[in-house]
């Protein structure tokens, strides 16, 4: 199995670069969790919302390594654990202890980063649009501390 975490600040083309992947490489895409949860919402999302939605990206990374860590499958991530680490440092000033450790545990074996030289597109679930360079230099700095290849995907004419 290899697996391919992209991430990225918001309104960056994740999605888009996932599905392309996964598509051109007869690959499996995981999609992004987090918004499809945020839209069922009718309310604020909490603390507890993006416990939830990290729990639920545990339970998948759990599944697919336990399933198909001998495969040749190549796994595309719509978003991954840091984004969601790095979303709770920035909404809440902290990370718990049990994200940092299943980063740790189920790495990435690469890194797809996508860098915010796109136009913003805003939609009901997306709040940062004027710290995405912010937002896109921390999610490097951690792929960084895990010491894992990682590759920056600028936007071509």
């Amino acid at each position: 199995m290899i697996s391919i975490g992209i991430i990225g600040p918001e309104s960056t083309g994740k999605s888009t670069l996932a599905v392309y992947l996964a598509n051109r490489y007869k690959g499996l895409l995981i999609p992004e969790y987090a918004r499809t949860y945020m839209e069922l919402l009718n309310r604020p999302y909490t603390y507890e919302d993006v416990v939830a939605i990290a729990k639920h990206q545990i339970d998948e990374l759990r599944t697919f390594h336990a399933r198909l860590k001998n495969s040749d499958t190549i796994l595309f991530f719509d978003t991954e654990l840091i984004i969601t680490k790095v979303w709770f440092e920035h909404k809440y000033g902290a990370c718990p202890q049990w994200l940092e450790e299943a980063i740790r545990e189920y790495p990435m074996d690469t890194y797809l980063l996508t860098y915010p030289d796109i136009e913003w597109k805003p939609d009901p679930v997306r709040e940062n649009p004027d710290i995405r360079l912010q937002l896109f230099r921390q999610y490097e700095k951690e792929v960084q501390k895990l010491d894992i290849p990682y590759y920056i995907i600028k936007h071509c004419n």
